[in-house]
């Protein structure tokens, strides 16, 4: 019954005051898996501790970045929203467009492997339906 969704004396808007609108539309989304690729610029993070805090599952949040270097820039953000990198260069367009369309992307940690200096995380992209 608390995932139910019921329409009450009062109408819809009692509804939203008494839970969270976020437990409300959850029910409701799904998540489509769009493609795997791997975080870029793990190696050129101001602050590589958060490297030591993300594992496999982790849900990420992608935003899109005003970026000199890469007009399709999107970055890549932690549920602490601090930065983990960016979506590769050579996989980015489609999801900057999709981001600008006003669709919501995330992502999900599929693999982390250490080698040396360097991390290689590996995530699965997905566009969250409603």
């Amino acid at each position: 019954m608390e995932n139910e969704l019921s329409i009450k004396e009062d109408g819809f808007i009692s509804l939203v005051e008494e839970r969270d609108l976020g437990n409300i539309i959850k029910p409701l989304t799904k998540e489509i898996h769009l493609f795997d690729s791997f975080v870029a610029g793990t190696t050129h993070l101001a602050d590589p501790s958060v490297l030591d805090t993300i594992r496999v599952g982790d849900k990420l949040s992608l935003m899109r970045e005003n970026n000199k270097f890469d007009s399709n820039a999107v970055m890549i953000l932690t549920d602490e929203r601090k930065k983990l990198g960016y979506v590769p260069e050579k996989d980015n367009i489609i999801f900057a467009r999709l981001m600008d369309a006003g669709k919501l992307l995330i992502a999900r940690i599929t693999k982390i492997e250490k080698r040396r200096s360097f991390t290689q995380i590996s995530i699965g992209i997905f566009l969250v339906d409603f």
